[in-house]
């Protein structure tokens, strides 16, 4: 697209990285509100390597966590994507859908949009059959935007990389067909 964006939806653009959204995207991951349901904050240097992860996952995949974007001002909200799953989650070969966004873009109703958008990416660009979400038991507020976007509980998993005596090691897991 002119814009360079992927794909957009009404008030977001989805586009790879850009060297400039490391520093907000840092700035979100040091961000302890942010990251309440994450087991710890990130440094810039794991903020960095976490962006290039994600890139990798873009070339190798063809696809990834898109750098979100407000369209009315250029504003970088943070990602929202597709990613696949590389730990144990009961399901072989798994696609999630996940997002996060900074703290100043919550409750405008950005992530339920934009995960939308990628939902229709996933089925209609990328012929995905299904596509899974997961998070902590206490992270209501993910686990309401799973719920907004059509998405079903089908079960709860002890997330392999959260430590065994971590309020945040039980998962719910979310699931979504291409009907």
């Amino acid at each position: 697209m002119e814009n360079g964006y992927l794909f957009e939806s009404e008030r977001l653009g989805f586009r790879r990285w850009k060297a400039a959204d490391r520093g907000p995207f840092a700035t979100l991951n040091a961000n302890p509100d942010v990251m309440e349901f994450f087991p710890k904050t990130s440094s810039r240097a794991e903020s960095d390597a976490l962006v290039d992860r994600i890139e990798a996952h873009f070339e190798e995949k063809g696809y990834g966590l898109w750098a979100a974007e407000r369209k009315e001002d250029g504003a970088f909200i943070g990602f929202i994507g597709l990613l696949d799953v590389n730990f144990d989650i009961g399901i072989e070969g798994a696609t999630e859908i996940g997002w996060r966004l900074d703290q100043p873009f919550w409750k405008k109703g950005y992530a339920t949009e934009g995960a939308k958008a990628c939902l229709t990416y996933a089925f209609e660009e990328l012929g995905k059959k299904e596509i899974y979400s997961f998070t902590s038991t206490i992270n209501a507020p993910s686990e309401t935007v799973m719920k907004r976007i059509g998405m079903e509980k089908v079960g709860e998993f002890e997330h392999p990389r959260v430590p065994e005596d971590s309020p945040l090691r039980k998962h719910v897991l979310y699931k979504i067909q291409n009907l």
